[in-house]
């Protein structure tokens, strides 16, 4: 069982993405995934820095901590060759400790170029070609590939680490799980779904099964969960929807109706250690073992005391309840 602290780069400046990541290895934690993302979801997030250079700041003021993007859309706001070059260049400057975690997107940042929103089979082909491509590049030597939605043309990553970084390819229904088996090292979700496990598995899937693990700490239950449906009220409302509003304001709008009370079916909150490991133990009963937690409350810092003093212990003890 590994720890991981998820970094919300939509609600927070890029310089404090960085302090967040150094307090998180200061408090134990195995890793640190950030957000991708060229737009934030909501308003009043107000942030949306750009994943790779806060990675590589992160890389710079920190000693062991892991590192990964949770996660990147290689195919429509990136050609997969740039990401490529990115993550290995991000691998080789925090000396190996990066994973890739790619997935195929959501509309409301993909489209800033211009391109056209493919419906989900055609991203989920597109992103078979993308992680072809990745793999290829990271092969070594001029590489050329020409695929039914994706191409390159003698390109070579000259800079390449040893060993090549791990690819985590998310998922929100069995067809990408099978991607992230046949083409990933390893899975991510966002769901206690032991469904998505299943499927990665029967494809042939063993390694590491990501999970972002919704928490929000604060002293007193009210102002956690007033501080997660302020910064996570777009979570109730399903993959589904997430993945095809265009702008923030359709998806202000899609959230007008999610309720406090929505959100405590969803967040372990408040102060109380129990809480927070009971919302942590469904991904264990689920299959997952690395477990990214997300702080959706309003002190980051507090969230940390109370990682180190009271949660990091019990939490890695968690094993599957049935």
């Amino acid at each position: 069982m590994q720890i991981g602290y998820k970094l919300f780069a939509e609600a927070f400046s890029p310089q404090e993405m960085v302090r967040q990541a150094v307090r998180a290895e200061e408090a134990g934690f195995d890793f640190v995934e950030i957000s991708d993302h060229y737009h934030p979801w909501l308003e009043s997030h107000g942030h949306s820095g750009f994943a790779w250079s806060i990675l590589a700041a992160i890389a710079a003021r920190t000693e062991r901590i892991h590192l990964a993007t949770g996660v990147t859309c290689p195919m429509i706001r990136y050609h997969p060759a740039i990401v490529a070059q990115a993550a290995a260049t991000t691998a080789l400057l925090s000396d190996r400790r990066f994973t890739l975690g790619v997935g195929s997107g959501e509309r409301l940042s993909e489209h800033v170029t211009g391109a056209e929103w493919p419906v989900t089979r055609v991203r989920h082909e597109m992103l078979r070609e993308a992680l072809e491509i990745i793999r290829l590049l990271w092969s070594g030597g001029y590489r050329s590939y020409r695929g039914k939605h994706l191409s390159i043309e003698d390109a070579q990553v000259f800079d390449l680490p040893d060993p090549l970084p791990e690819i985590a390819v998310a998922a929100g229904g069995p067809n990408a799980a099978r991607i992230a088996a046949e083409l990933g090292d390893a899975l991510f979700v966002t769901e206690p779904r032991t469904d998505l496990v299943s499927a990665y598995a029967a494809a042939g899937g063993t390694g590491a099964r990501y999970a972002e693990v919704p928490l929000a700490w604060a002293p007193t239950e009210d102002e956690a969960l007033a501080a997660a449906h302020e910064k996570f009220r777009f979570g109730p409302t399903g993959w589904k929807v997430q993945a095809e509003l265009p702008n923030v304001r359709n998806v202000e709008a899609a959230t007008r109706f999610v309720r406090i009370d929505d959100m405590a079916e969803v967040f372990g909150a408040g102060p109380d250690v129990e809480r927070h490991l009971a919302v942590a133990q469904q991904f264990v009963d689920a299959g997952y073992d690395r477990l990214a937690l997300i702080n959706a409350g309003p002190d980051p810092d507090g969230f940390f005391g109370f990682f180190d003093k009271e949660l990091a212990e019990r939490v890695r003890a968690l094993t599957p309840s049935r």
